[in-house]
C-alpha cells in the first residue's frame, strides 16, 4: 500500500524525489551549452568569449544651459567567433523622447527631444546616421564591411541632447547641479546566448554592458567641481593647489578631510580660474561611467583599506548641498561598508575591487560604477540602509557583468542580501530583521495576487508588477535559505567560488546553479527548482501531531528554514532548528521527531514571514 501511495504521489508530482530532478533550460541556453562557451559544472567553457571596446569620450556642459554635448570614439573588438555585419547601439537618452516606451508615466519635466547624432563615422569613413526612425533607445547600425573574429573597428559619434529637467536616475538636480548617466551612445552587448541583446530600455528596468575601458573629458565652466567614474587623472591642472593636496592627503586619510566647504566655494577658491576646465578620468575593464557636477556642492573625502594583506584603500568621497543634513555622515557610512563588505569575514568578504567610491546627492537611490546617487533622508539610519545597498551593487553587477536586463535577481537579490548582513552589524540582528522583513518581505508574502509568485526565474524583461518582488525580496530569501542550509563556511566557499569564476565575465542563472552545486559538491537542483521555478511562495502549516511526533505541512511549497518551539508535557521547553534540508525528500511535508510528548508547538520563520501565521501554532 505505502508503495501504491508513493507511486501516486510521485505521478501526481506531489513527492518527487529531489535527485531526479534537472533544472529547466531554455533552448537559447542549451545552445550556449553546446557550443561549449559554458559548461556543466558552472565554469565558463573552454569556448567561452566576450567582446569588449575602448571608448574616448569629451562632454560639455555650461549649466545653467540645459544644452549636452558630446563626442567619442568608440573601438570595438569582436572576440566572438561570428563575423558581424551589424553592431546595435544602445541610446538610453531617448527614454526621455515623447512615445518611447516606458512602465509608468513621464511627467512634462522628463520629457525631451532625446539624443541627436550630429556626425557618425565607421573606420573612417562619413556615414548616415542609418538608425531606425522616432523615438527607440536600440538601433541597429549596419556595417560597411563585415567585421571578422577577432578584428575590430572604430566609431566616431558627435551628439548633443537637453538635459531633463526632471532627475531621475539622470537628469537636473537644480539649476547648476547635474548628474549625467546613460550619457553616451554605446555598442549593445552581443554575447553566447543571446546574440545583440535588443532588449529595449524601460524606465524601471536596469542594464546590461560590456566590460570597457574609458578615458572620459568632462569641459565644464570655471567653479564647477565634476565628480565621475574612475580616476581623475589631471587635479593639480583643475583643482587651485590647497584642495588639490587635501584631496590627495584624504586618499591616504582615515579622517574626514573637507576637500571644499561652502566658505570655499563662495570663495571661488577650489577649481582653477579658468574659463573652461577640462577634468580628465579614466577607468579599465568596467562596465559604464557617470559623472556629476556642481558649483555649490561641498565636497567631503577620506580613505579605507579594504584589502588588508596589499594594504590597498579605497577613496570614499561625497558631494552634496552643505545643508542636507544626513550626507554629512555619507564619507564615514561608505567607510564603514566598503571596509566591511571587503572584510574576509564579513559578506561577501572580497576585496572592493575599485579605486574609489562617490556619493552624489540627486534623487535616484540608484548604483553605477564607482557612485551612487542617492536622495536625502531625515532617518540617518535609513540613509545609511539605501547607501548601503547601492555600495553593495559593487559585487553585482558591477564586478559580475551580470545582466540585469533579463535576470535582474542576479543583482538585486544579492544586494538586498548584503544589506541585511551588513545592517545586523550597524544596528543589529533584531532592528535589521523588522526592516529586511518590513521592506523586502511583507509587500510580497501579503499580496495574493497572481503575478507576485510567477516563478523568480521569469525573465525581469517580461515583468511589470511583479518585476519588485522577483528582483529583491524573494531571491535574497533563496540565497538566505540556502546559507542556513549549508552552513556560513561552505555557502561562503561556494560564492567566491562563483564570483572568482564570473568576475568581468556575464554569468546567467545556470552558471550560479552548477557552480553552488559543483562547489559545494552537493547536488542542489532541488532547492534551485524549488525557488527558482515554481509558483511557490511562503506558507507552513502544524499538521498531526501525536506523541512525540509532529507533522509540518509546507502549504506554500518554498523550502524554508524555521524554528519550532515546543512545550514538553514535563514543562520543559526547546527551540529546534530547521534548515530547508528538511524538505529535500518530501516538499509538501516533513515529520518532526522529538524526544519527549508535545503539549505545544509554535512555528517561527523570522525573516521568513508567513502567509497565514493561524495554523502556525498546535495547542495554545
Amino acid at each position: 500500500m505505502l508503495r501504491l501511495l508513493t507511486a501516486l504521489l510521485l505521478l501526481a508530482g506531489l513527492a518527487r524525489p529531489a535527485a531526479a530532478q534537472s533544472l529547466y533550460m531554455p533552448r537559447d541556453i542549451k545552445a550556449a551549452f553546446a557550443k561549449g562557451t559554458r559548461s556543466p559544472d558552472g565554469r565558463p567553457g573552454p569556448r567561452y568569449w566576450q567582446n569588449r571596446a575602448r571608448y574616448d569620450i569629451t562632454m560639455q556642459a555650461a549649466p545653467p544651459a540645459r544644452d549636452i554635448r558630446g563626442r567619442e570614439t568608440i573601438t570595438y573588438f569582436n572576440n566572438s567567433p561570428d563575423t558581424l555585419k551589424q553592431v546595435v547601439l544602445r541610446i538610453i537618452q531617448n527614454i526621455h523622447q515623447p512615445g518611447a516606451a516606458r512602465d509608468s508615466d513621464a511627467a512634462a519635466d522628463y520629457l525631451t527631444t532625446g539624443l541627436q547624432v550630429d556626425t557618425f563615422t565607421i573606420a573612417g569613413q562619413i556615414r548616415p546616421y542609418t538608425g531606425k526612425a522616432g523615438p527607440a533607445t536600440v538601433q541597429s547600425i549596419r556595417l560597411p564591411q563585415p567585421l571578422a573574429p577577432h578584428d575590430s573597428v572604430k566609431f566616431t559619434v558627435a551628439w548633443h541632447f537637453p538635459i531633463s529637467l526632471e532627475s531621475g536616475r539622470e537628469g537636473m538636480i537644480d539649476p547648476t547641479t547635474y548628474f549625467l548617466a546613460y550619457f553616451y551612445p554605446r555598442i549593445a552587448v552581443y554575447d553566447d546566448y543571446a546574440g545583440w541583446d535588443r532588449l529595449p530600455f524601460v524606465d524601471s528596468k536596469e542594464f546590461y554592458n560590456d566590460f570597457n575601458d574609458y578615458t572620459l573629458r568632462v569641459q565644464v565652466p570655471a567653479n564647477y567641481i565634476v565628480w565621475a567614474t574612475g580616476t581623475l587623472q589631471n587635479p593639480r591642472q583643475v583643482l587651485q593647489p590647497a584642495p588639490a593636496k587635501r584631496l590627495a592627503k584624504s586618499m591616504t586619510s582615515d579622517a574626514l578631510i573637507h576637500v571644499a566647504t561652502a566658505a570655499d566655494l563662495a570663495k571661488n577658491s577650489i577649481t582653477a580660474q579658468q574659463p573652461t576646465n577640462t577634468w580628465v578620468w579614466t577607468a579599465r575593464d568596467i562596465s559604464d561611467v557617470t559623472f556629476g557636477l556642481s558649483n555649490h556642492y561641498v565636497w567631503d573625502a577620506a580613505s579605507v583599506i579594504v584589502d588588508a594583506k596589499a594594504k590597498r584603500r579605497a577613496s570614499v568621497q561625497a558631494a552634496y548641498a552643505d545643508s542636507t543634513v544626513d550626507f554629512r555622515q555619507s564619507v564615514k557610512n561608505a567607510q564603514y561598508a566598503l571596509g566591511w563588505f571587503s572584510n574576509p569575514s564579513n559578506w561577501p568578504g572580497v576585496a572592493y575591487p575599485f579605486p574609489k567610491m562617490t556619493t552624489f546627492q540627486g534623487f535616484a537611490d540608484m548604483e553605477y560604477p564607482m557612485m551612487v546617487n542617492d536622495s536625502p533622508q531625515e532617518d540617518p539610519k535609513f540613509a545609511q540602509f539605501v547607501q548601503d545597498h547601492e555600495i553593495a551593487h559593487t559585487y553585482f553587477p558591477f564586478y559580475m557583468g551580470i545582466n540585469e536586463s533579463r535576470y535582474a535577481f542576479m543583482d538585486e537579490g544579492w544586494a538586498t542580501t548584503f544589506e541585511l548582513l551588513i545592517g545586523r552589524s550597524e544596528n543589529g540582528t533584531a532592528e535589521a530583521d523588522e526592516s529586511y522583513r518590513k521592506f523586502r518581505v511583507n509587500r510580497w508574502i501579503n499580496d495574493r495576487s497572481t503575478v507576485q509568485d510567477l516563478p523568480i526565474i521569469t525573465p525581469s524583461s517580461e515583468l511589470r508588477a511583479g518585476y519588485g518582488n522577483n528582483a529583491y525580496g524573494k531571491p535574497s530569501l533563496s540565497y538566505l535559505a540556502l546559507k542556513d542550509m549549508l552552513g556560513d563556511a561552505l555557502f561562503k566557499k561556494a560564492l567566491h567560488e562563483f564570483m572568482d569564476r564570473w568576475h568581468g565575465k556575464h554569468p546567467i542563472p545556470w552558471d550560479y546553479f552548477n557552480t553552488m552545486n559543483s562547489a559545494t559538491g552537493q547536488d542542489l537542483s532541488w532547492f534551485f527548482t524549488n525557488w527558482f521555478f515554481t509558483n511557490n511562495y511562503i506558507d507552513l502549516a502544524v499538521g498531526p501531531v501525536s506523541g512525540t511526533s509532529v507533522t509540518i505541512q509546507n502549504i506554500g511549497g518554498f523550502a524554508v528554514p524555521f524554528d519550532m518551539a515546543v512545550e514538553y508535557t514535563d514543562g520543559s521547553k526547546a527551540t529546534l532548528h530547521q534548515s530547508p534540508a528538511i524538505w529535500q525528500a518530501n516538499q509538501q511535508q516533513a515529520v518532526i521527531t522529538v524526544p519527549k510528548a508535545v503539549k505545544s508547538v509554535k512555528l517561527e520563520g523570522g525573516i521568513f514571514m508567513d502567509a497565514n501565521e493561524k495554523d502556525n501554532s498546535f495547542g495554545r
